[in-house]
């Protein structure tokens, strides 16, 4: 075998269908389009219109509610914190504040707050002072010597 006699298995590649390309293709004219209407024409898209009959989005059952003023908050992990602590990219001997963890790249943003989670091992001795946190954060913290305080997010911003 040699490299000019390289091919695809048999039937491993199919021909693009040319839409619109003269009688001889089978699509020419109206490339399959059928004739007038909207939908023959160029730049519609008609997506969950059902032409007279309810719409399957309107039929369905709406639950629950979405509350419009719902605060959002970035999540940190323990085991992240802890692992930034020992990349030396977060100092443990200083309060730990949110300012801290976004200056660290640990959280991108505040958005409302940060709220410590406590997935992971925390092993370092810190102090953290966050917006929110979970009870068994809170717990893991201090279980390792630490402490953490919550404050509730400043109302001016």
């Amino acid at each position: 075998m040699k490299l000019n006699e390289l091919r695809d298995n048999e039937g491993a590649t199919k021909k693009r269908k040319r839409i619109g390309r003269g009688p001889g293709s089978g699509t020419g004219k109206t490339g399959g389009r059928g004739i007038k209407g909207q939908k023959s024409r160029s730049g519609v898209a008609i997506n969950g219109y059902e032409g007279g009959q309810m719409p399957l989005y309107q039929r369905l059952p709406k639950r629950g509610f979405n509350k419009p003023n719902r605060k959002s908050y970035a999540v940190v992990n323990l085991g992240l914190i802890q692992k930034f602590i020992d990349a030396k990219k977060i100092d443990a001997d200083q309060p730990i504040t949110e300012d801290a963890l976004i200056a660290s790249g640990l959280v991108r943003r505040k958005l409302d707050g940060i709220r410590v989670l406590a997935k992971g091992d925390i092993s370092a001795k810190v102090t953290l002072q966050v917006t929110g946190a979970s009870k068994s954060a809170v717990q893991a913290v201090e279980k390792a010597g630490g402490s953490l305080a919550v404050t509730p997010a400043a109302a001016a911003e």
